[in-house]
């Protein structure tokens, strides 16, 4: 059996490389020949992955961040062999490892990737790019940008969304056209979401509905709210009750498409996507993960 370990070096404030020796140890244990490669740019894990499918290895572990996972999983859709996915969150958010209840703490991460069970999940496409925790678009969306390392860092999660909220106060809406499952929704909102997952952005129960294999993403569309009613917002998105929120439409999909008159980015898994017009759709139950 053959296992692949793609490490990003600078995850985990550049304590990803602490944990190799030991889960080469631990795989070697359960039979497996384990192969280590090291990102060095964007797209290292995507290319590494395609390599473990194309070479029919068994399992997969991502060591790193959100953005490490997603680009992992970017290279294991549609292939025609997927190894196993193992997860060890090494990021400031780790969306994914919240969904599936993967400890947070990499030891014991790094003891589950021994475990016999798997947890077959969904994925979602963005036009020709895969998500797995949550797209946004408009304000919080493009706060996001406006996040620095240092913030990051020093706040995790929570940056995003102080970021955001500052935003919130100050940012126009802005006219969105969504299309979902042959209904049609038209209006101004100053922020949309879709989330595959009850994790997202930090926010542990934001879709407390949501399932990692339902075959749906839960839509949220927010519409403009004054500075009042931020701090409503905030709460309701904390204690998972944002689809009950006064000026929020809550929806569930199979496919969207969201087009605008103004030029708008989305936010993909944390990372900037493509901008307006795009099109979304699930792949249900399309990758197992390795779980407690």
């Amino acid at each position: 059996m053959k296992a692949m370990l793609i490490v990003n070096p600078s995850s985990g404030k550049e304590e990803a490389l602490n944990y190799v020796n030991q889960i080469e140890e631990l795989l070697n244990k359960k039979g497996y020949e384990v192969k280590t490669v090291q990102t060095e740019k964007e797209l290292d894990a995507m290319k590494f992955c395609q390599n473990a499918c194309r070479d029919e290895f068994e399992m997969v572990v991502s060591l790193g961040g959100d953005g490490t996972l997603n680009e992992t999983i970017n290279g294991m859709v549609d292939q025609h062999h997927r190894p196993k996915l193992g997860v060890v969150p090494l990021g400031t958010v780790n969306d994914f490892a919240r969904a599936l209840n993967i400890p947070l703490d990499a030891e014991e991460a790094v003891n589950i990737l021994s475990s016999d069970r798997t947890k077959k999940v969904d994925i979602g496409r963005m036009n020709d790019h895969y998500f797995v925790n949550i797209v946004a678009i408009g304000a919080i969306a493009e706060a996001s940008y406006e996040v620095t390392p240092e913030q990051k860092t020093k706040f995790g999660s929570l940056a995003y969304i102080m970021e955001g909220l500052k935003t919130l106060a100050s940012t126009p809406d802005y006219p969105l056209y969504i299309e979902h499952d042959e209904q049609v929704w038209e209006g101004n909102a100053f922020l949309f979401l879709a989330a595959l997952t009850n994790s997202t952005a930090g926010f542990e129960q934001l879709a407390p509905q949501a399932k990692v294999n339902d075959g749906l993403m839960h839509c949220y569309i927010v519409k403009k709210s004054n500075v009042l009613q931020l701090a409503s917002l905030t709460s309701s998105m904390l204690k998972g009750e944002l689809r009950h929120q006064k000026g929020v439409e809550y929806f569930t999909a199979r496919s969207l498409k969201v087009s605008s008159s103004k030029a708008l980015v989305t936010n993909v898994d944390g990372e900037e996507g493509d901008p307006l017009p795009a099109v979304f759709s699930v792949k249900p139950q399309h990758i197992e993960v390795i779980v407690e």
